[in-house]
């Protein structure tokens, strides 16, 4: 089968590879989309560890089914040949005692499609075809798109982080990053309740996006992240902060623009350790969340999606075919201005 393999860092081919082995509980699952998630545009290049050639990377996917394993006739979701699915980006293997709590996403022997790191490689969905545990794939509502479901495992992903987070109705929600998960969170705590939502991002036509899709107000900061979303709210401080971005100054900016009391939600992952603005958070009594992936969500998400409850349109920027990833990807790498979501069509 074809597929887009990262031979060396920043080196993508359009080749042969061999299809997909199949276990007798695994789909094979024939690619109608798949997106390019942040994650691998930075492991694209060697930096996070967690893309090292040769790899097929992609997890963010839907297509048709093509074939199932003898033993998925048993199970109760009733995968069969043709059904238009999705799967989770998360290969969970649901034994272990997160995985029994329903916390499926903190799973001791967890495996993210497409990721090659230390402790395993797992090829995914840049191709042709991808294989999947049943335990992980759901079926698509017939009124959603292809590519509208390649994106339910980023909108999964701020979902589950909104969840995880007290709103109450009418908070002030300040969202920190107005990339794709931002702009997700921004519209998911808006369906919980949230009352005044403002984002805060450096980049203008993000912010101009952020407004489209319901932001209250945006917020372009200075030097001083916090002094310009207090500047916005109020000196008391937001009710609730997401920090979408993931590095040491949006971290110690969400903890200062938070009111006494406030919670903080950690959804950005890209740097490992930042400095923590300790005597803040505990004088202040701030609650501190992380979010990691999701756990569950992506038949409520999927409903959402059709439902248009959320929008993902004016998040997709191209859907080029597979053909033409590598250029894609370069394009994402070099922080083209303008672009935010590429789903490549195998």
């Amino acid at each position: 089968m074809k597929a887009l393999l990262l031979t060396a860092e920043r080196t993508l081919e359009l080749t042969d590879v061999p299809a997909p082995e199949c276990g007798p509980e695994d789909v094979l699952v024939r690619v109608r989309a798949c997106g390019v998630c942040g994650s691998d545009v930075h492991g694209y290049d060697g930096s996070s560890g967690r893309r090292r050639p040769p790899l097929v990377m992609g997890h963010e996917a839907a297509g048709v089914v093509e074939w199932v394993g003898e033993r998925v006739g048993e199970r109760a979701s009733g995968i069969v040949i043709g059904d238009r699915v999705t799967f989770d980006s998360t290969v969970w293997c649901g034994r272990c005692g997160p995985c029994r709590a329903g916390r499926v996403n903190l799973c001791d022997e967890r495996r993210v499609l497409g990721v090659s790191c230390e402790e395993y490689r797992r090829h995914g969905a840049f191709a042709e075809l991808v294989a999947v545990p049943e335990r992980i794939v759901y079926r698509l509502p017939d009124r959603l798109s292809f590519e509208h479901a390649a994106m339910v495992e980023a909108v999964s992903v701020a979902v589950h982080a909104v969840g995880r987070t007290p709103i109450r109705l009418g908070d002030t929600v300040v969202v920190i990053g107005a990339g794709m998960i931002g702009l997700l969170i921004l519209q998911a705590a808006r369906l919980a309740g949230a009352g005044r939502v403002v984002v805060v991002d450096l980049a203008h036509d993000r912010l101009e996006l952020a407004r489209r899709l319901g932001a209250d107000e945006v917020v372009q900061p200075g030097e001083d992240g916090a002094a310009a979303i207090l500047e916005a709210v109020g000196p008391q401080g937001a009710d609730v902060v997401f920090e979408a971005v993931g590095v040491a100054p949006t971290v110690s900016a969400v903890i200062h623009a938070a009111r006494k009391g406030g919670s903080v939600t950690l959804v950005g992952n890209v740097t490992a350790t930042v400095d923590l603005p300790l005597q803040a958070v505990v004088t202040r009594e701030l609650t501190l969340i992380g979010s990691c992936a999701s756990a569950g969500e992506y038949p409520a998400c999927l409903e959402l999606l059709a439902a248009g409850k959320i929008n993902v349109e004016p998040l997709i920027s191209a859907t080029p075919p597979l053909a033409e990833g590598a250029e894609w990807f370069d394009r994402l790498y070099r922080g083209e201005a303008g672009l935010l979501k590429v789903i490549l069509r195998p």
